[in-house]
Formats: structure tokens, C-alpha cells, sequence
């Protein structure tokens, strides 16, 4: 009776490539590109849900390649800090007034005319109100009429609800 040789079977380690940790799995579709249009859709408004529907990927999707791709991280950060500060802008704007230039088109006899015209918009209290409530809570949040911070919290109540059944058997 002759007994063959058995080699010991190859272990996953001495198989896989050196140098390529994790290189198992399915190959990620992210490109170096994505960034730049990541940037590109947080500056226009777009959430991460939404770039991840651009991208066609799901959102957790989104969420690991802004780990592991810093640019992409940073490219969406600065995008949506871009977009911020434009909406801050208007909000600071619509309640404090501005104006801009404008030009009235009219016709008359036939003839165009371009006339350069200056348009006012006046302050809007809706985002004064806005505004101050967000940048100085401490004094414009919405308090009850006559609220003093200082005074004693109210006494506790009980209440106790009492069935109308018992009474009403009762005559």
C-alpha cells in the first residue's frame, strides 16, 4: 500500500497579492472626476441624497467615498459653504432692502424702447424676524406674554379624571 504525498493546501494570506490590502470585493466606481462634479452639485444646492442619485449610487455609497476620498469630502464641503453664504447673502439682503439695475422694455408706435431703470425692494420684516431670531436668539426668541426668566417654576397639578358613567348610574 503506497501513500501519496499530501501538500498542506495554500492559505488565503500566501494566495493574495502583496502590497493590496482589501482588494477583494466589488471594485469601487468612484473616479477622480466625481470630485470636481461633486463641487459643482453641493454649489448649486444639491444634498447628499441628491448627489447621490446624480452619481446613481446609494447614499451610503456617498457617505464612504467622503472617508475615503478626502477631495470628494472637501469638494462637497466647500460647495455647500458656497451655497450658504449665497442664501445668506439674499436672506441678509431681503431684510434689509437692497437695489439693483434693471431695464423697463416698452413699445410705443411700434418702437422698442430700453430704458435703464433702478429697482428698490424694501426691507421684509418676515426676514428680519428671521434673521435676528437666529443670530441673537438670546434676545428675540419667542417668549409668553409677561415670561420672567427669574420667577419660580408653577406649583405641580393633579388631576385626577374621574369616570362621568358612575354619576350618571347614580340617579
Amino acid at each position: 500500500m503506497s501513500r501519496k504525498a499530501v501538500k498542506p493546501a495554500a492559505t488565503k494570506a500566501a494566495t493574495k497579492p502583496q502590497g493590496k490590502k482589501g482588494a477583494g470585493g466589488r471594485p469601487s466606481k468612484y473616479k477622480p472626476e466625481f470630485a470636481k462634479q461633486a463641487k459643482f452639485l453641493a454649489d448649486k444646492g444639491c444634498t447628499d441624497p441628491e448627489v447621490a442619485a446624480f452619481f446613481e449610487v446609494a447614499l451610503s455609497t456617498v457617505s464612504l467615498w467622503k472617508l475615503k476620498h478626502p477631495e470628494f469630502s472637501e469638494a462637497l464641503r466647500l460647495g455647500k459653504a458656497e451655497a450658504d453664504s449665497r442664501v445668506e447673502r439674499a436672506l441678509f439682503e431681503r431684510a434689509t432692502g437692497y437695489s439693483h439695475p434693471d431695464t423697463h422694455v416698452s413699445s410705443y408706435l411700434g418702437e422698442v424702447t430700453l430704458t435703464p431703470v433702478m429697482k428698490h425692494y424694501p426691507p421684509d420684516s418676515t426676514a428680519m424676524i428671521f434673521w435676528l431670531k437666529n443670530r441673537k436668539p438670546e434676545h428675540w426668541r419667542d417668549k409668553p406674554e409677561g415670561f420672567n426668566d427669574d420667577a419660580p417654576p408653577p406649583a405641580a397639578v393633579t388631576v385626577n379624571v374621574v369616570s362621568g358613567r358612575k354619576r350618571a348610574d347614580a340617579q
